[in-house]
């Protein structure tokens, strides 16, 4: 099988870590196979593609859509380093307001399979990062969300010690109690 599929301490979020062939040349590696997914309890069908590149020290999030446009992603960090992070956000979890982290890069090549119900965002580690991901749902900017990235109530453990580079958007979000958990379910 081209992929390990590692389920993480909160329900339903996965790290894979692909098969990767490398020799002289460079390498070689599946990033999706809908089969082996399905397989493996992953059966979200991807509908949008997404590519994006930050700075040293960039934190992205922690973003989230508002039901009925939420989105699962699969991430994966094609150049640099970075701390993924998804926050359970399913008002009916057992995992409620918890949150995995996981260090994706260019060298470990893993990604992380995040379903609907999950607030995520991500601090860059290296001088640069970019990031391509698959999202179940398409962007709809009336349905964009967020929670504070530094908010004591979940307690990120960023593991930092600069002061991160953030829009004005993510300086500006709702504390985790202040989100509308109707727009959730």
């Amino acid at each position: 099988m081209p992929f390990e599929f590692e389920r993480q301490e909160i329900e339903d979020v996965i790290l894979i870590k692909p098969k990767v062939f490398g020799d002289n040349r460079g390498f070689f590696m599946e990033s999706y196979k809908k089969s082996d997914f399905f397989n493996n309890g992953i059966f979200t069908e991807f509908n949008q593609d997404n590519h994006s590149k930050s700075a040293e020290h960039v934190l992205r999030g922690l973003h989230y859509q508002a039901k009925p446009h939420g989105q699962a992603k699969l991430v994966r960090c094609s150049k640099g380093k970075i701390y993924d992070v998804a926050v359970d956000i399913r008002p009916n979890s057992k995992t409620f307001g918890k949150y995995i982290k996981v260090e994706l890069s260019e060298e470990n090549k893993h990604m992380l399979f995040i379903p609907d119900g999950f607030a995520h965002g991500f601090v860059v580690l290296s001088s640069e990062a970019e990031l391509l991901y698959k999202a179940s749902g398409e962007y709809n900017p009336m349905a964009d969300r967020g929670i504070l990235w530094s908010d004591k109530d979940i307690n990120i453990n960023w593991e930092i010690d600069f002061d991160p580079i953030l829009s004005d958007k993510d300086k500006n979000q709702p504390k985790f109690n202040q989100i509308n958990l109707k727009e959730l379910i």
